[in-house]
């Protein structure tokens, strides 16, 4: 029994210890909880706060502890701690202590130091509350008093001109008239708008720091292309990244309406001089420079002639290539003449007036050699809507026979106005054969084969002079006009890539003074003369033609047949081609064989008979209007999807797209 009490004695100071340390530690947690919901608290007086209610606590249990064993009377009491003013003290409830419907879940504790949002409780001044009581009315009214007022001011203050202008002092006599201009200028609104950077006055300046940049750039340039033919590819991005932070300087001060300052381009300038000077330093002298830059040019200049002349076969080929229109309109007139007999007819069993027509001498006579159907109808059609007399209008067409009977029945569905219309193929002419015609002579021999079809033979000969349309008869049928129509005394020539715009019958009233053909010469700067034709190094033509000689073109010429029989015009082509068999005297087509057979015989027309140049030039519009015959000669033809877009209106307008057979071989 004594043992129990002396267990129960031992033991009931531990009792007491737990439960004091039980009680501390729940006010030491109800402070921290207390400090942590001190909304209002600065992170800093919380913490402060809590430590001083540890210390106090501290200093309570000593105190406690030196009073049990007689200790000083003054450290029982414990010094109150001050209380927070009441401004502080003021809080909300804290949310993490709030009892909360979390259903189950326990409440996310807050955390003690953030810092909450807290309401202004202080009470407003007079005039503000004075200014809360006044209507809304009242208030309003003030508002747009006062801010009238202040645009009023602004715009008062930005009018005004400046007192005392600020003068910027300078020594340089250059800038005199600047320095005596006032820094602040009185400007208006839209001046400070359109104010831009100008380039030109920068470069024009001598102190211009924009001029000092692009004289860099450029330079920079040149030794870049250096340091990279050097194999100095280090160097050569250093200069790279140069030329891109000059030109970055340039463009911010165009995008901003000013100039480059000298504090912005001080740095760059300085930079590339330093690379200037390296580059002097690997020798990239202006000797070694103008040398590089040479071997530069003559690499370009072969590529450049490399490309153009992939520019002029890909040309060729699109306009030597049938379009699938054209090609489509050819087969479905072809099933046309067959199975209607009735266009048959039309051309079999022609009035005896008809026949007369064709030697007719008293009506006006057109000759056009193609075997492009549609373009010799817009030829026609062209010629005859713009002609006061289509009745007396006779054409006589010549073609091959793949499009003989195509054309044929184009011409027996379709009237114009009343002319009259001949076809004929130009392998009924038998008398056009090998041994009367140079050219056709000149086709069984292999090296004109060579030359014209292989392209093996001469490699040094640009490829447009080898195309094999030049050694086609239809191209050279023209030179045969007065054995073709005997009868006849005047005939006008007429090219299928043509467009007529006025009345071609003052033609044949022209007076060739004793000539044989009327043509327009091509003196301009876009065309040549006959030394850009001919083989003047050749002694037989140096001997016989002026090198500067105006040229003339074909396309639309009057020929005198009784002056071209008188003067055998055709036996001198006989002549000149039979001479040019090694392709030695020229080398480009029917043009200058024409020019050497006519030397002497042509008669001068007026220019605007014959405007030249719609397939691969610009013309001037007013010499479009006023020309009577438009001739797209070059590669970029009316009916080609290279043609020039501005000029193919003028082909477009004789073309009758409403036609059955078109609507389905052409989309438009």
């Amino acid at each position: 029994m004594r043992s129990c009490e002396r267990q129960v004695t031992r033991s009931k100071p531990v009792v007491e210890q737990s439960s004091r340390a039980r009680r501390e530690r729940q006010a030491r947690q109800r402070n921290e909880g207390e400090a942590a919901c001190l909304c209002r608290a600065a992170p800093r007086e919380i913490w402060a706060e809590g430590k001083a209610r540890r210390d106090a606590t501290r200093r309570t249990r000593e105190t406690k502890g030196k009073g049990r064993g007689g200790g000083d009377k003054n450290l029982r009491r414990t010094k109150r701690l001050p209380r927070p003013p009441r401004s502080r003290r003021r809080a909300v409830p804290c949310p993490a202590l709030a009892p909360l419907d979390t259903g189950g879940a326990p409440a996310r504790p807050r955390d003690p130091m953030r810092r909450r949002p807290f309401l202004d409780q202080r009470r407003p001044s007079s005039f503000k509350r004075r200014w809360q009581q006044r209507p809304w009315w009242f208030r309003l009214a003030v508002t747009l008093l006062l801010a009238l007022a202040c645009l009023f001011l602004l715009l008062a203050l930005r009018g005004s001109p400046d007192p005392d202008p600020v003068v910027l002092p300078s020594t340089d006599s250059s800038r005199s008239a600047a320095t005596t201009s006032p820094l602040l200028h009185q400007r208006s609104y839209l001046d400070g708008v359109t104010d831009a950077f100008n380039m030109t006055d920068e470069m024009l300046s001598a102190h211009s720091f924009s001029r000092q940049l692009m004289d860099q750039i450029s330079l920079a340039k040149t030794y870049l292309v250096v340091a990279k033919e050097a194999n100095n590819l280090q160097f050569a991005a250093e200069l790279s990244s140069q030329i891109r932070r000059a030109q970055s300087i340039l463009a911010h001060a165009a995008a901003h309406g000013g100039t480059v300052t000298e504090q912005d381009a001080e740095k760059a300038i300085r930079d590339m001089s330093v690379l200037f000077f390296q580059a002097q330093q690997f020798r990239y002298d202006s000797a070694v420079t103008i040398m590089k830059l040479k071997g530069q040019i003559q690499s370009l200049e072969e590529k450049s002639k490399a490309e153009a002349e992939k520019s002029t076969k890909y040309g060729q080929i699109a306009a030597e290539e049938l379009p699938k229109g054209l090609y489509c309109l050819g087969v479905r007139l072809t099933m046309e003449w067959f199975k209607t007999t009735e266009l048959q007819r039309k051309f079999t069993e022609r009035s005896p007036a008809v026949q007369s027509n064709l030697r007719d001498n008293s009506l006006y006579h057109y000759c056009v050699f193609s075997d492009n159907i549609l373009a010799v109808s817009v030829v026609v059609n062209s010629t005859t809507l713009n002609s006061m007399h289509p009745e007396k209008i006779v054409f006589h067409l010549v073609t091959d026979e793949v499009n003989y009977a195509p054309m044929r029945a184009w011409f027996a569905l379709n009237d114009y106005r009343g002319a009259t219309v001949e076809i004929q193929k130009v392998e009924d002419f038998t008398w056009l054969n090998s041994s009367y015609v140079p050219v056709l002579k000149q086709l069984q021999d292999a090296a004109t084969q060579n030359y014209y079809f292989s392209g093996s033979g001469n490699r040094g000969t640009p490829v447009k002079f080898r195309n094999p349309k030049y050694l086609s008869m239809l191209n050279h049928l023209r030179f045969y006009i007065p054995e073709i129509y005997p009868e006849l005394r005047k005939v006008v020539f007429l090219d299928d890539d043509i467009v007529v715009q006025k009345d071609l019958s003052e033609l044949f009233t022209i007076n060739l003074n004793g000539n044989v053909m009327g043509a327009v010469e091509t003196c301009m700067e876009t065309f040549h003369r006959f030394h850009k034709y001919l083989n003047h190094s050749h002694p037989l033509i140096r001997a016989h033609f002026d090198p500067d000689a105006c040229g003339w073109a074909f396309g639309m010429n009057v020929l005198d047949l009784v002056m071209w029989r008188n003067k055998n015009v055709t036996g001198i082509y006989h002549y000149w081609q039979e001479r040019n068999a090694d392709h030695t005297l020229w080398k480009l087509g029917s043009l200058p064989p024409g020019l050497l057979a006519f030397y002497g015989l042509v008669e001068p027309l007026d220019p605007k008979w014959h405007v030249l140049g719609l397939g691969y030039t610009t013309v001037d519009p007013a010499t479009i209007k006023e020309g009577a015959v438009l001739h797209y000669n070059g590669n970029m033809k009316p009916w080609l999807k290279i043609g020039m877009e501005k000029y193919k209106g003028f082909w477009d307008n004789y073309v009758d797209y409403s036609h059955p057979l078109l609507q389905r071989c052409f989309t438009h």
